[in-house]
């Protein structure tokens, strides 16, 4: 009888936590009009400690869309325009040398922060880019000889332009492979952009401030109840399904996902579950982030971007091969 009490507490305490991500939703609505897809992704980011990826041409908010969550959360944001320039300590801190005390002092870089905007990341040269996904992998920095641990939770949000190829460095596959998930941000709809027109064409110096919705403290207690969401066999199975058909022999395929390609797909299907309310993983859940975790993961061979083939096209063949659970 005890184990059935606590299942229902459980049970209960998941419905209500999914209330607060309604609640956030609706706050940063305030603020941003239409992209629920890319908040609803920077959310789960947020909970699940996954990096985000964003392709997108500029002006599609996602610099305020950041800015906004970490706003009704109450917790560090900071923005780094990344240029040919920049330098590694640019990023992560440099030592200062002290002529008063003669000695050799600290200045932490903007990477110490919670959500730390990385925009355009192809634009610096792979050794800038190389620092960041370091620490991004290992949730820490080094500078001079001392370690010092990332906050938590500590989100990447890094961005890069479809279009622009002149003066970019790519972001190798290895590198790729560690943001959990790529979203490609599409132009607002019609009416979208309309509200947008009327809402940004005003003065809104005296709006009054966005409310906190969840703390520093409760992201973390999110983070553990998502942890708790129950995933089935079937659907295990069903996930390392999809992964293995991605390595299969196929010609328009030159290399398949890796296993954190596996890892990031059960840990966003438990996210996508809990946001929904429930405490179990549904393969609809699979399904609604499995583009957003593999398009980066399938490196595609000549003959596919010959025939001007997506890894999109090839994610929607595997899901109709799979067998559902």
């Amino acid at each position: 009888m005890k184990k059935v009490e606590n299942a229902q507490v459980q049970v209960k305490s998941f419905e209500e936590e999914g209330k607060l991500i309604t609640s956030l939703r609706a706050e940063i609505n305030k603020v941003i009009i239409g992209q629920e897809y890319m908040v609803d992704r920077i959310i789960m980011g947020l909970l699940t400690g996954g990096h985000i990826l964003l392709e997108g041409i500029p002006g599609l908010a996602k610099s305020l869309t950041a800015n906004t969550v970490a706003e009704t959360i109450g917790i560090g944001f900071k923005r780094i325009q990344f240029t040919p320039d920049l330098l590694p300590a640019d990023i992560l801190g440099t030592e200062i040398y002290n002529q008063k005390t003669g000695e050799f002092v600290i200045k932490k870089g903007p990477i110490f922060t919670n959500i730390l905007l990385a925009d355009e990341i192809n634009r610096a040269p792979a050794k800038v880019q190389s620092a960041l996904l370091e620490a991004m992998q290992e949730n820490q920095v080094t500078i001079g000889d001392v370690t010092y641990r990332l906050d938590k939770p500590f989100l990447v949000i890094a961005t890069q332009n479809p279009i622009e190829q002149q003066g970019t460095y790519p972001l190798p596959e290895a590198q790729q492979d560690r943001f959990m998930l790529k979203l490609k941000i599409e132009y607002p709809k019609r009416e979208e952009e309309k509200q947008i027109i009327e809402r940004f064409s005003k003065d809104r110096v005296n709006e009054p401030p966005l409310r906190k919705i969840l703390s520093h403290d409760t992201i973390m207690q999110l983070r553990n109840l998502i942890d708790e969401v129950y995933v089935h066999e079937n659907i295990k199975n069903y996930v390392l399904d999809i992964i293995f058909m991605t390595r299969e022999k196929n010609i328009y395929i030159a290399c398949g996902a890796s296993p954190r390609a596996s890892i990031s797909l059960i840990k966003a299907s438990k996210c996508k579950a809990f946001m929904e309310g429930r405490n179990f993983v549904i393969p609809d859940d699979v399904k609604s982030v499995v583009y957003d975790v593999l398009r980066h993961r399938i490196l595609l061979s000549y003959e596919a971007e010959a025939e001007d083939i997506t890894s999109e096209d090839l994610i929607t063949q595997i899901l109709e091969k799979v067998n559902l659970p």
